[in-house]
């Protein structure tokens, strides 16, 4: 792997409850390798609080340590050397809890990459490399940081038509309105975390079993399919308690009563696109829960005007944001000069 520097970019996506860096051929886009940890952004700020009330070590200075030492591994697994090649990092990492917080970028905003709220560290002592921070975006009532470097990786992509939805399954999914090349709006639902709070923390804990919900599908489609029809209700909090009641009056087991509240809650996710006729819809998922929104969709009769990204585009479409972005930023520092 003999490459000329330029030519390499150090690709970090460091969520809250996860860490991927990535070795990518800027012209090719090939990754080359890449070191991946359940290490998120949260963890990293609850030690660097613990570290700083003993040393009063910076916040930046720790996590470019951690950062310097995941480059290091890296570097090691590909037996080669790493110093001086720039680096592009997103997600929570320019959050409050993260190496340092910049401000949001607005709506409406670009899939080109040209309206990224960035900052540029430069190189120091003990980390020799320049690091691209990006910020996320803001609506009126909405914020994400990360997903929307994914929507520019992903925007060679949607082509089909002018307006479309991309769907993100996850802890706090989101849907993103894309209109003309613009992200014009979004919202995020907290359907992930609702589902894991009501079966491990609420009453509904005694009524559900999710040991085996990769399979769920499989075994019980007929009870994921009957919450999502149950989703139509406009009393959800009340239509939550039929969970306690299926298993209180014997209709439903545990494992399939599982799948009835993740049928609900995807369910009542999902039922506003019924409202949306004129967009596409784009559902970008590149593990498990895929099934699960492609199952509610087709029941929701919304299948028809979805398309569905394969897991590899998903799965490196940060990647492919940060290679737009640092090209239109070194754009401009060229135009700049």
């Amino acid at each position: 792997m003999n490459r000329v520097m330029n030519e390499l970019l150090l690709s970090c996506d460091w969520g809250t409850s996860s860490f991927r860096l990535r070795l990518v051929d800027t012209r090719s886009g090939q990754v080359w390798g890449e070191q991946l940890l359940p290490t998120g952004v949260a963890a990293t700020f609850d030690t660097w609080k613990v570290e700083h009330d003993r040393t009063e070590i910076e916040r930046e200075t720790f996590f470019s340590k951690f950062l310097k030492t995941q480059i290091n591994a890296l570097a090691d697994s590909l037996a080669i050397s790493l110093e001086q090649v720039p680096v592009v990092l997103s997600g929570m990492a320019s959050s409050s809890i993260g190496m340092a917080e910049l401000p949001y970028a607005n709506l409406p905003f670009s899939l080109d990459g040209s309206q990224v709220s960035v900052y540029w560290f430069a190189p120091r002592p003990g980390f020799n490399h320049r690091l691209l921070l990006i910020s996320g975006v803001r609506g009126s009532q909405d914020v994400m940081r990360g997903e929307e470097t994914q929507m520019i990786g992903l925007s060679d992509l949607l082509t089909e038509t002018n307006r479309s939805v991309l769907i993100f399954p996850g802890t706090h999914s989101k849907h993103m309105y894309i209109e003309n090349g613009q992200l014009i709006d979004f919202q995020t639902f907290m359907t992930g975390e609702v589902f894991s709070v009501l079966t491990s923390y609420s009453i509904l804990k005694e009524s559900t079993d999710v040991a085996d919900l990769t399979n769920g599908l499989t075994l019980y489609r007929a009870n994921f399919q009957e919450g999502v029809r149950a989703s139509e209700s406009t009393a959800l909090l009340h239509t939550l308690f039929a969970v306690r009641t299926n298993q209180l009056f014997g209709k439903l087991t545990r494992p399939q009563n599982a799948l009835y509240l993740s049928g609900l809650l995807i369910g009542a996710e999902l039922r506003e696109l019924l409202q949306k006729p004129d967009w596409r819809l784009v559902l970008c998922c590149d593990n498990n829960l895929v099934d699960f929104y492609t199952e509610a969709l087709t029941v929701l009769g919304l299948w028809q005007y979805t398309t569905r990204i394969d897991a590899g585009h998903i799965r490196y479409a940060a990647t492919a944001g940060h290679r737009k972005i640092m090209n239109h930023q070194l754009t401009l520092a060229e135009t700049d000069s």
